[in-house]
């Protein structure tokens, strides 16, 4: 058949916009990401439903489990839209997908900004934070093995000072107080001993109601809060680095699904361009 002068002959039947090393390249990175999801979703499910039901439920907004749940479920989401998308070359998942992940990205970025320039604020919602978690600290498990963990990695103890652990129902000082670790602090403030063989679990005993001369002796006074603070000072670079390595997934996740968009869109063209002259017979 003759072909009119003029006509793309290049763009033949078998030509296809949609570049196969894109299309695969997307699907393999939110598959990653996708299997990524499903184990943090079981891991916060099985840690979940391995606490007690009574003191899982009074420590809702501080559960570690509860975040990874959140977090695994909204990744599993996102990346279903990028792994279906890519496949089936679906330009309303992909544009789902590039558009949630740019709203997180933007989110990340916009957080870290108003943390840094409302650092006083932001001290203040973390140090809220800390003694939530103060006051929950017997409640759950994982929760008590996370202070535990930043009390010796920071050498500190409590929120501002060691006698923030007054507010635990526990560790309070008031007389009608019948726990056992009245007045006390947890192990995890206690100075290190050299060549310790069994740990002391009780070596917090009653330093509430020592003043801060002598509970220095045995336990870190200062609290947490100015350690986190200056760590954070401290390692600015480090935190950079890792905020970047959060940032290059997303903003490559981005670039592929709307490369592919563009992609998709150009092939739809090209295909209603040849419906259009099928017919014609100088075509």
């Amino acid at each position: 058949m003759a072909r009119r002068p003029g006509a793309p002959a290049a763009y033949g039947e078998e030509f296809s916009f949609v570049s196969p090393l894109v299309k695969y390249l997307l699907f393999f990175f939110n598959m990653l990401f996708w299997v990524i999801s499903m184990v943090m979703v079981a891991v916060g499910v099985y840690a979940r439903l391995m606490k007690h039901a009574e003191a899982a439920l009074a420590c809702l907004a501080v559960d570690p489990a509860i975040l990874l749940i959140v977090v695994g479920v909204l990744m599993f989401l996102l990346t279903f839209c990028g792994c279906i998308g890519s496949l089936r070359e679906n330009i309303c998942l992909l544009q789902t997908f590039s558009l949630c992940l740019t709203i997180v990205f933007l989110l990340q970025l916009a957080a870290g900004i108003l943390g840094f320039v409302f650092s006083d604020k932001a001290r203040g919602k973390v140090s809220e934070l800390i003694n939530n978690a103060i006051v929950h600290y017997r409640d759950d498990l994982d929760l008590q093995n996370l202070i535990d963990f930043g009390q010796k990695k920071f050498s500190c103890c409590g929120g501002i000072s060691y006698r923030d652990w007054s507010q635990n129902m526990y560790f309070n000082c008031s007389e009608d107080n019948p726990s056992r670790e009245r007045c006390s602090v947890p192990y995890s403030c206690c100075l290190p001993t050299p060549n310790q063989a069994v740990i002391n679990t009780m070596c917090g005993q009653n330093m509430q109601a020592l003043d801060y001369l002598e509970a220095s002796k045995v336990i870190y006074t200062n609290g947490c809060i100015d350690k986190l603070v200056n760590w954070i000072h401290s390692n600015l670079f480090l935190l950079g680095g890792v905020a970047l390595g959060l940032a290059i997934p997303q903003l490559v996740g981005i670039l592929l699904s709307q490369v592919l968009v563009n992609q998709i869109k150009d092939q739809i063209k090209l295909q209603l361009y040849n419906q259009q002259h099928r017919a014609d017979p100088w075509y």
